[in-house]
C-alpha cells in the first residue's frame, strides 16, 4: 500500500486545466448541498435559499482556483513531476478539502448571523472532508492505473531505432554546430550527432553531449528557447520534448511510460529525459518515423 502512495503522479498543469478543475469542484461541491443538504440545510428556513446554498459551490470553485494557480508559483520547486507522487496529490486534495471546509463554513456563519446558532466548525471540516476525501482519493487511484496503462503500453509498441544492440550505419560527416551563450562569447561547438540533450535550469541550460563516446556537460548562460533557435533545420531531430528538456531522437535507445508520461532513455540508460504531454503526438510520430 505504501508503495502505492509513492508511485510518480502527474503534477504539472496548465492554467486552463486548474481553472477546469476548480471549477468542477465548485459545481460539485454546490450541487451536492443542493440535492443532499447536510449540516441541518434541510430545515433551514430562508430567502433565496437555493441561491445561498449554491455559494457553496462558487465559494469552493474560488478557494480552489486560488489556491491552483498561486501554491504551485510560490512552491514551484515542489510542485513538479520529479517529486509529485500518489501520496502528494492526495494530500494537497485533502488540505483543499479542508481549505474549503473552513471558508463554508464562515461563510454559513455570516449567514446566520447569530452567534446562538452558529455552526460547529469541526462537525462541518470533519464531514466535509469524508464526503471529498474518499471521492477524490477513488479518483486519483483510478488516473492513476489510466494513465499507467496508457502510456507503458504505447512506450513498449513504439520502434526504436537507436537500440544500443542495434546499432546505426556510420553517419557521414556533420557540420559543426555552434551554441552560442547570451554574452555571445561563451559557446561551445559540436556535431549535432554528438549531442544528448540539454536541460535548462533558470537563465542557465546544461548541454549533455558525446566526446569520444563518452558523456559531457557543458553550463551556458542562455535560455532553452535561445538554445533552440540555434538548431534550426539543420538538426530536425533535435527537438523541444518538454519546457526544460531538448533531446536529439537519433540517441533515444528506450521509451517507457508511467502514469506522468514517457521518459526517454539515452547513452545506456544512464539519462532519462522526460516528455510533456503537449509534446507527447508530435513526439510518438517523429520517433516512429525514425525507426
Amino acid at each position: 500500500m505504501w508503495q502505492f502512495f509513492r508511485q510518480p503522479y502527474p503534477c504539472e498543469e496548465s492554467v486552463r486545466s486548474r481553472w477546469v478543475k476548480a471549477f468542477w469542484i465548485g459545481v460539485f461541491v454546490g450541487l451536492f448541498l443542493l440535492i443532499f443538504q447536510p449540516f441541518d440545510l434541510s430545515s433551514w428556513d430562508t430567502p433565496n435559499k437555493t441561491v445561498k446554498i449554491l455559494g457553496f459551490g462558487l465559494i469552493s470553485f474560488l478557494v480552489t482556483a486560488f489556491i491552483n494557480l498561486t501554491t504551485p508559483r510560490i512552491f514551484a520547486k515542489y510542485f513538479t513531476n520529479e517529486r509529485w507522487t500518489v501520496g502528494r496529490e492526495i494530500l494537497w486534495i485533502s488540505a483543499h478539502i479542508t481549505l474549503i471546509g473552513v471558508v463554508n463554513y464562515l461563510y454559513l456563519d455570516w449567514l446566520i448571523g447569530n452567534p446562538r446558532y452558529s455552526p460547529n466548525l469541526p462537525a462541518i471540516i470533519i464531514v466535509t472532508f469524508v464526503i471529498g476525501l474518499f471521492p477524490s482519493a477513488a479518483s486519483v487511484a483510478l488516473n492513476y492505473i489510466i494513465q499507467l496503462k496508457k502510456y507503458s503500453q504505447t512506450a513498449s509498441q513504439l520502434p526504436i531505432s537507436g537500440h544500443p544492440e542495434k546499432p546505426r550505419e556510420t553517419a557521414p560527416a556533420q557540420p559543426l554546430l555552434t551554441l552560442t551563450a547570451e554574452n555571445e562569447k561563451d559557446s561551445l561547438s559540436l556535431r549535432p550527432a554528438d549531442l544528448l540533450y540539454i536541460e535548462s535550469s533558470d537563465n542557465y541550460s546544461t548541454v549533455v553531449h558525446l566526446n569520444e563516446n563518452q558523456p559531457v556537460k557543458t553550463l551556458l548562460r542562455s535560455s532553452l528557447s535561445r538554445l533552440e533557435n540555434q538548431f534550426g533545420a539543420t538538426a530536425p531531430t533535435i527537438v523541444r520534448c518538454h519546457r526544460s528538456y531538448i533531446v536529439n531522437l537519433e540517441k533515444v535507445e528506450k521509451v517507457t511510460g508511467n502514469a506522468q508520461g514517457y521518459k526517454l532513455h539515452l547513452h545506456g540508460g544512464l539519462f532519462q529525459v522526460p516528455v510533456a504531454r503537449k509534446y507527447n503526438d508530435t513526439l510518438v510520430a517523429q520517433l516512429k518515423s525514425l525507426a
